[in-house]
């Protein structure tokens, strides 16, 4: 994990795309103590979690943040972040959103909540839910079905991709969406997501 931690906090994410989402939520909460860290995908989890703890400059760390998507089942993503956090030596919270131990504290984020299944782009189409375009995005998929087209096998991921067709810029990945400003961070979808992140940052 080719990571030098520089920050006091930490924010553990999967990807690119998150690392693109985060750092631009951060800097709209003004959180300029956190460090992102990607780790590649949840699989490499437990082997860059013990190479982030290795580091000599992981000693000043104070706030550790760990964020995963719940996929099918919200309880086993939360169990594997935990797992992966004994396993490295670090506190493991009891759950979601709870911190706990000190230098460094640590809390854990399941996407797009702890209780449903789902992932980050689950929890970006809430936020853009009364959209307009999301009729047209919704129209879509029906027009697929009526045309007896092959459905998308990420369905999450389809409507993200449409409803960003139909931004000023369009062509977009999710991370540069959020760069370009175009998730509502004030909306009430992104509230658990910024109570996180004050509490590591």
């Amino acid at each position: 994990m080719a990571i030098e931690i520089a920050k006091p906090s930490v924010l553990v994410v999967e990807g690119r795309e998150e690392e693109l989402f985060f750092g631009a939520l951060l800097d709209y909460m003004e959180l300029l103590n956190v460090q992102i860290a990607p780790i590649g995908g949840k699989r490499r989890l437990r082997e860059n979690l013990k190479a982030l703890v290795s580091q000599r400059t992981f000693a000043d760390v104070v706030s550790l943040g760990v964020v995963r998507d719940a996929n099918s089942d919200p309880k086993a993503a939360f169990q594997s972040v935990r797992d992966a956090l004994r396993e490295a030596g670090l506190p493991a919270p009891e759950r979601p959103l709870l911190p706990t131990g000190r230098s460094p504290r640590v809390a854990v984020l399941i996407l797009p909540e702890a209780s449903a299944p789902g992932t980050l782009e689950d929890l970006c189409l809430r936020a853009v839910a009364r959209d307009p375009a999301m009729l047209c995005v919704e129209q879509y998929i029906l027009c697929l079905e009526k045309e007896r087209l092959a459905l998308p096998a990420n369905m999450s991921k389809a409507k993200v991709q449409t409803f960003l067709a139909s931004r000023r810029e369009a062509g977009k990945r999710l991370g540069e969406a959020a760069q370009a400003g175009y998730w509502p961070w004030g909306h009430a979808a992104f509230d658990q997501v910024r109570d996180f992140l004050r509490q590591i940052g």
